[in-house]
């Protein structure tokens, strides 16, 4: 929902994790899937917590990667995603750019993340970018559950994956879930904005050898 090429945009109080999650139990119901191995980037890695916590017999392991979430709404690693949302709905996208490029913000993420720096114009030059703006404002005040203590129910085996100099995705974050979640695993891999295709490579060899290791297990 506000997403990619999934139309129409439905309802705004649709835009929320447990939407999302409910979204994707209904799309493994329809594939006749008792359980999966869930994962995801970002926001998708607070859509899959909120799986684990909410449907934790649907989950066969679990893979966070880059998390931009704990259980408190407003955070300020994500104070940009709302404001790029305020000037989409206040001025349109193209105005909005420009405006957001004149900033002192953008001018620092520049220099210290610009990988970072180039994610967040992607939001203006997004072709549905006046569309589904909703979302940059409604995902940052929602939270995939509001007590992090309930993590500790968590069973599956989890990777985290975390890298440092990625604004949005504190490395903090990565480090406080692998301390809440029993069976979890922290691999530390190599920011996008010191070398995007070495970080690609690492994201996937990590998951790719995880799945390898649950199998040999016997646990998927």
């Amino acid at each position: 929902r506000a997403h990619g090429e999934t139309r129409p945009l439905g309802s705004p109080d649709k835009i929320s994790f447990s939407a999302f999650a409910d979204d994707v139990i209904a799309l493994m119901d329809y594939l006749g899937l008792a359980q999966a191995i869930v994962g995801g980037i970002s926001m998708g890695a607070g859509v899959c917590l909120n799986l684990a916590l909410r449907y934790p017999d649907r989950i066969r392991a679990l893979v966070l990667s880059r998390l931009a979430w704990l259980d408190q709404p407003h955070p300020d690693n994500l104070a940009t995603y709302v404001e790029i949302g305020s000037l989409i709905q206040q001025h349109g996208a193209q105005q909005g750019l420009a405006l957001f490029q004149q900033s002192a913000a953008y001018q620092r993420l520049q220099d210290e993340a610009p990988d970072t720096a180039t994610s967040f114009v992607g939001q203006f030059l997004n072709p549905r970018a006046e569309e589904a703006c909703i979302r940059l404002k409604r995902m940052p005040n929602d939270v995939p559950n509001r007590d992090r203590a309930a993590w500790a129910s968590i069973t599956v085996t989890t990777l985290i994956l975390a890298n440092h100099n990625d604004p949005p995705h504190p490395y903090t974050y990565g480090e406080i879930a692998a301390k809440l979640i029993p069976n979890s695993i922290l691999k530390t891999i190599t920011p996008k904005s010191v070398d995007k295709q070495t970080h690609l490579r690492e994201a996937r060899g990590t998951i790719r050898q995880f799945i390898q290791q649950e199998a040999q297990h016997g646990t998927i």
